[in-house]
């Protein structure tokens, strides 16, 4: 059993994958095991035949490719065969790792056996601090805002926008970098495959918190993040995002929570025309029958 089991998801950013790999190789401790398992979901043949030829050839590094985009859950859910550590960590591809995460984050949570999901301090492409985690997408944060919640409840709500020097209980880590206790993210069925893209963070520490398992900052491991490199937005994504975020809070709280979060948008969306073409899907509410998952297409290449 390895101490840490890594998973990254690849979608046409080859060049973003290969230089995540070679930061944890760079900064990571040479007594710490790891493995690294790379899924490619589905890029183009172009971009895999880069990827396979470009990795580090590494016994603790393995690559396969699912013959449909699964999305960001699904794609990381394909990695638990060749899962046998007691942490894992999905880890977006536009990553870099700026000192040894790994090693900060199992001495965390070796001696912290409440918390089960941790993150690291984020920053963004520029080397500029970013928030590392977020507020649960409820009807009061959208009605008060994320700063009045931090004055209400500074303990359940804290500062988004502080640069912490120790480690913080939070509600819902940067999904980005999602670093889980294994028998913890087996206990809660892992991700929601129903979730294409987008919220599972959030569905995470609502599942957690349902078992009585923390979540975590931990500001000692530092990453820099390309925000969107993995996904480039597109009205299509943010359809997709609105989709999630009504499903997250449709499962967790109750039905009449839900209408509510949903008559807001339906009422606030009007003084926002840029974001007009996130009616149709506000309207029908949660409906995955509409989610990008829907239109994948099988690619089946013989010769990688």
């Amino acid at each position: 059993m390895t101490d840490v089991a890594i998973s990254i998801i690849n979608f046409n950013t080859a060049r973003y994958t290969i230089a995540c790999i070679d930061s944890i190789i760079a900064h990571t401790a040479k007594d710490l095991n790891y493995a690294i398992i790379v899924v490619d979901n589905n890029s183009e043949p172009d971009d895999f035949r880069y990827l396979a030829d470009n990795l580090q050839d590494q016994k603790n590094i393995t690559l396969h490719r699912s013959p449909i985009n699964k999305g960001f859950g699904g794609g990381h859910m394909e990695s638990l065969p060749f899962v046998n550590a007691r942490y894992f960590l999905c880890l977006n591809n536009d990553s870099i790792f700026l000192n040894d995460c790994l090693t900060h984050l199992t001495q965390y949570l070796d001696t912290h056996p409440k918390v089960g999901l941790a993150t690291a301090q984020n920053f963004d492409e520029h080397g500029n601090f970013s928030p590392s985690f977020h507020h649960y997408k409820t009807f009061w944060k959208l009605l008060l805002g994320k700063k009045t919640l931090e004055r209400i409840n500074p303990v359940k709500f804290p500062k988004r926008n502080k640069a912490y020097k120790k480690a913080i209980r939070i509600t819902s880590p940067n999904g980005a970098f999602l670093f889980f206790r294994t028998h913890c993210f087996s206990e809660i069925g892992g991700f929601d495959t129903n979730l294409f893209l987008y919220s599972e963070e959030m569905d995470f520490a609502k599942k957690l918190e349902k078992i009585a398992v923390e979540a975590a900052l931990v500001p000692q491991a530092r990453f820099q993040h390309f925000q969107g490199k993995s996904s480039k937005a597109s009205k299509a994504i943010s359809k997709e995002a609105m989709l999630s975020e009504l499903y997250v809070i449709k499962k967790h709280y109750s039905f009449l929570h839900y209408k509510i979060v949903q008559l807001y948008y339906l009422v606030t969306l009007p003084f926002k025309p840029r974001k007009w073409f996130l009616l149709p899907v506000i309207i029908k509410g949660v409906s995955l029958k509409y989610s990008l998952k829907q239109k994948q297409t099988i690619r089946f290449l013989k010769n990688p």
